[in-house]
């Protein structure tokens, strides 16, 4: 009776949503792996899977089983990687998060030339801009833009981007073009939902005075690209990362406003989960990661401040 085999197939059921598609990622049959996760809950005594014809579904018992069995398995490959880290490749699964536009638009074609690098990773990707739970769910790092809310976690700088603030020319020719922050209370603005407005509509006097502004929000969304698609039809004001608007300002769908208050660059972080040590095949992927972006303000090349 194998131990870790029974708890490979159980997380991987759970990972891949079917006892077939495990069998795959395994290389073993489906029969097996359902008679591995029978001697598991046998061997515990309690049911880990809620069983039905349409879907599969954790039990609670199943819920905390998992997050524990994902960081045993984890630290397990960490042992043995530790001890032959230089005479053997890179392997394991990497279970990462990231928001949703960052990852379309920077973190796919990393990510590729990642893999390509190291053939024996395989990737769990989940590209959502709703605030994970490392730990509850099982993740083994997330990349979060701007100021990092849980202290909790540990956190490496990966580089940074900047903040932009735009418009539609057909919604500045209606509206007139605030000069300052301040004039922003008399203008409609489009609201990222996933931070806070404070957070949002912070700007910086080239004397380094912070301002809150408060535009009236007519859309709220999790989504940057949303909200420049409103924005590019005249429905308001955005403030996304240059990574979301530069490419609707290169088109001329958007113009940049207010560029002498948009303050320093903000923060692209590598976050894992506390208490323990960061797996091997996580540090190499940050550290490539970080070599990718560095210190520079994130793909907003050719983005001229002061262009409206």
């Amino acid at each position: 009776m194998d131990k870790f085999a029974d708890m490979k197939a159980f997380t991987a059921v759970v990972d891949a949503g079917s006892f077939s598609m495990a069998g795959e990622r395994l290389g073993i049959a489906k029969s097996v792996v359902s008679r591995r996760i029978s001697q598991l809950e046998r061997r515990l005594g309690s049911r880990l899977l809620h069983r039905t014809t349409r879907r599969l579904a954790l039990t609670d018992t199943g819920k905390n089983f998992y997050q524990r069995a994902v960081q045993i398995l984890a630290d397990l490959d960490d042992a043995e990687q530790s001890v032959t880290e230089e005479t053997i490749e890179l392997r394991g699964t990497l279970k990462l998060a990231a928001p949703l536009s960052f990852g379309l638009t920077h973190l796919s074609d990393a990510i590729t030339d990642f893999l390509n690098e190291h053939p024996a990773i395989e990737l769990n990707l989940d590209l959502n801009d709703r605030n994970i739970n490392l730990v509850e769910e099982g993740f083994d790092m997330a990349v979060r833009i701007g100021e990092l809310q849980d202290s909790t976690l540990v956190a490496r700088r990966l580089g940074t981007v900047r903040i932009m603030t735009c418009a539609s020319r057909a919604y500045l020719e209606r509206h007139g073009e605030p000069a300052h922050p301040d004039e922003l209370h008399q203008h409609t603005g489009l609201q990222y939902s996933n931070i806070s407005y404070k957070q949002q509509w912070r700007y910086q006097t080239p004397a380094g005075k912070m301002i809150h502004a408060q535009p009236r929000i007519r859309i709220r969304a999790n989504n940057g690209n949303a909200l420049a698609t409103a924005a590019c039809a005249g429905l308001g004001i955005t403030r996304s990362p240059a990574f979301i608007l530069g490419s609707y300002v290169k088109q001329g769908s958007l113009v940049t406003i207010l560029n002498e208050y948009q303050g320093a660059a903000v923060g692209i972080h590598a976050v894992y989960p506390p208490g323990r040590l960061i797996p091997r095949r996580i540090q190499v992927f940050s550290d490539f990661l970080s070599g990718r972006y560095g210190e520079h303000p994130c793909r907003d090349a050719g983005l001229v401040a002061g262009v409206s």
